[in-house]
């Protein structure tokens, strides 16, 4: 979709819909709604004496202009209260109006940056928000769908500003909400193809693409490699699929004078049987998208590399399937991670930690000097949390603290969880340095400390993103499968960390 940011008036325009915007409770419209409600000789207002509750919180009202304006239709957007108006309700509610306007098949549609005006948003990051909203609301994924009834997508958005001193930082909000939503929608993208096509090697297939594309560096390991560093933990979850694994290593040099080295590691489960200890056939073709950490890192990548923030970062996606089979693990093997620690396995459905074991030790053996790992780990934080917050563990609270206040200027909702020492002890082996479960108590603790217990002193933070990587249905600017849930928090954290 071609985004352009034009100074004018929403009248003058020629265009298929325009987007404007009441409060709930505003009886007499201003602004941009004002003008078009001048230009309809006064129909905003009659509508909204005939249909009070036009301007709640994601009613959207379709206007026809019969030639009184330059755009076919108005769609009159309520944003709700304007006293509960934020960055995170204008990129949803700008979600919903596009694909009410592409429901009307329109191919260009203008707005105004909603909350940038009566609201108080800042102009830059209002627009970032309504770009982000238009991109991330029109995702669709039709590439195994024969049927040609699709309808038509949005091809331009006009971004209306009547102020010529507001262009600047409209048009750099825009453009940065453009990187981004695109970047999720590639994320997404990724987690939604089934497992037959996004196998470890097309993983590895599409992170080469990325770095060719964006001027990273890239190394794939391959099964010899993994061998001879000793990578113990991952080959084991490997050994019960066809599929070969691959950790994938994209590097990015946005401060060469810095001692600093952010890694950012990503689960890249391409499909999870449970192995041996086989998950129930119900839902099990959800698992496809147990590589939605690996996923979310890949699409953070893909923006970095946009941004060019001056910050190092490190990516690591150690990717596998968990299959059963002959020569798959089993309940009670014991395997030597790269690290040397050894791990009773208990339970072969506890694939994830393992694998991020191998990552994190290889990321630290790289230089990291902090660490964030996101994962489809638990079902138990799908339980704590549900599908609102996403789990964090940690070992330094500052770290903690840099990662959770970047989710928030995201609007990627973070819980930390506490990480306190009695955890540990869920996670001793009386045969081995460590088992990998912990049982059910506490489920999403044990395995994020479990993960922690390779970190060892390196500043480290894990996110379980097992509740938020997926939607039931549309809403927002979420629609039912991948969200993407990470990508904006790493590229916002790469951003705050490269202006230190």
């Amino acid at each position: 979709m071609n985004i352009e940011i034009i100074n004018g008036s929403v009248i003058e325009f020629l265009c298929d819909t325009v987007i404007v915007n009441l409060f709930e409770g505003v009886l007499v419209p201003d602004g941009a709604t004002g003008a078009v409600d001048k230009a309809l000789n006064g129909h905003i207002s009659e509508i909204i004496r005939d249909m009070p509750g036009c301007g709640k919180y994601g009613e959207t009202t379709i206007v026809h202009t019969f030639g009184a304006l330059g755009a076919k239709r108005i769609i009159l957007l309520g944003l709700g209260k304007k006293s509960e108006f934020s960055l995170d309700k204008a990129r949803a509610l700008m979600a919903v109006a596009m694909r009410t306007a592409r429901k009307v098949r329109s191919k260009t549609v203008a707005t105004i940056v909603h909350g940038a005006g009566s609201a108080g948003l800042d102009d830059s990051q209002a627009a970032q928000a309504i770009v982000e909203g238009a991109i991330m609301g029109l995702y669709q994924f039709r590439y195994y769908k024969s049927a040609k009834d699709e309808v038509p997508n949005i091809e331009d958005l006009l971004i209306i500003e009547s102020d010529s001193i507001k262009l600047d930082a409209i048009n750099k909000g825009a453009e940065r909400g453009r990187i981004v939503a695109e970047s999720v929608n590639y994320a997404r993208n990724l987690i939604n193809h089934p497992a037959h096509y996004m196998t470890p090697a097309k993983m590895a297939w599409y992170a080469g693409e990325i770095a060719k594309q964006y001027g990273l560096e890239i190394n794939v390991l391959e099964k010899e490699d993994l061998e001879q560093n000793g990578m113990g933990a991952l080959l084991a979850v490997a050994q019960g699929s066809v599929e070969p694994p691959k950790l994938i290593v994209l590097k990015y040099l946005g401060n060469p004078t810095s001692q600093e080295t952010i890694a950012y590691v990503g689960k890249g489960i391409t499909f999870d049987s449970g192995g041996i200890s086989i998950k129930p056939s119900q839902n099990m073709d959800e698992m496809k998208r147990d590589m939605a950490g690996g996923g979310a890192v890949l699409g953070a990548m893909m923006a970095i590399g946009q941004l060019k923030p001056k910050v190092n970062i490190l990516a690591l996606v150690p990717c596998t399937e968990n299959m059963p089979s002959g020569s798959a693990l089993r309940p009670g093997d014991i395997i030597t991670s790269m690290s040397g620690k050894t791990i009773e396995v208990l339970n072969t459905d506890a694939e994830g930690r393992l694998i991020l074991a191998d990552a994190v030790t290889y990321a630290k053996r790289l230089g990291a000097s902090k660490i964030i790992d996101l994962a489809t780990l638990t079902g138990a934080c799908v339980v704590g949390l549900g599908t609102v917050y996403s789990g964090v563990i940690t070992n330094n609270r500052e770290w903690c603290h840099t990662v959770i206040s970047a989710a928030q200027q995201a609007n990627e909702k973070m819980w930390e969880l506490p990480n306190d020492e009695e955890y540990l002890e869920q996670i001793k082996s009386s045969i081995a340095d460590l088992k990998n479960s912990g049982g059910r108590p506490a489920g999403t603790i044990t395995a994020g400390l479990f993960i922690g217990q390779f970190a060892e002193k390196t500043p480290w933070v894990h996110v379980d993103i097992a509740g938020t990587s997926d939607a039931d249905k549309e809403k927002g600017y979420n629609h039912k499968g991948g969200t993407g849930a990470g990508v904006r928090t790493l590229i916002q954290l790469a951003t705050n960390l490269g202006t230190l």
